[in-house]
């Protein structure tokens, strides 16, 4: 039977674990702008998939997520023994790393919402000088029994 609240709980926790020992253990330069941003266990336990982003920009304007994929892989064991210690469970879930795509799909998004208000705005343009084809009033008015009966006499 799967409790959901512990794996959550322990998700919780193991985030907060590895998070900590990026910050103060783990002595890689190239893990120094990594952040965790959610972790999923699985139901029983055996299995925790970190999600990490890497924020900041290097010389080349791009944060260096080769560097930091390669750091957190050559870390996993380190972290899955603090990991381990931390919560003091029987079984340490194995951990795997990765990147977040939720930033880079935020941004992709604000920029989709960006170019849909301007051709919003451009189209709000153009319509205020637009003038309906046509007649004036396209609708028919109803017609006049008596302008008929009128008509057929002349």
């Amino acid at each position: 039977m799967v409790d959901q609240a512990r794996a959550r709980r322990l998700a919780k926790r193991i985030s907060q674990i590895v998070a900590g020992a990026l910050e103060h253990e783990v002595k890689d330069p190239r893990l120094a702008m990594v952040t965790i941003t959610d972790t999923r266990v699985t139901g029983d336990l055996r299995e925790a998939t970190v999600y990490y982003t890497v924020l900041g920009e290097t010389v080349d304007s791009q944060p260096d997520a080769a560097g930091a994929a390669a750091a957190l892989a050559s870390a996993t064991g380190v972290l899955r023994t603090l990991v381990g210690a931390g919560t003091g469970i029987r079984h340490t879930p194995s951990l795997a790393f990765v990147p977040d795509v939720v930033p880079d799909e935020a941004r992709r998004m604000e920029e989709l919402l960006a170019k849909t208000r301007e051709s919003d705005a451009e189209v709000a343009r153009l319509a205020a000088g637009a003038v309906p084809a046509g007649d004036p009033d396209p609708y028919r008015a109803p017609r006049d029994a008596e302008a008929d009966e009128r008509a057929d006499d002349e």
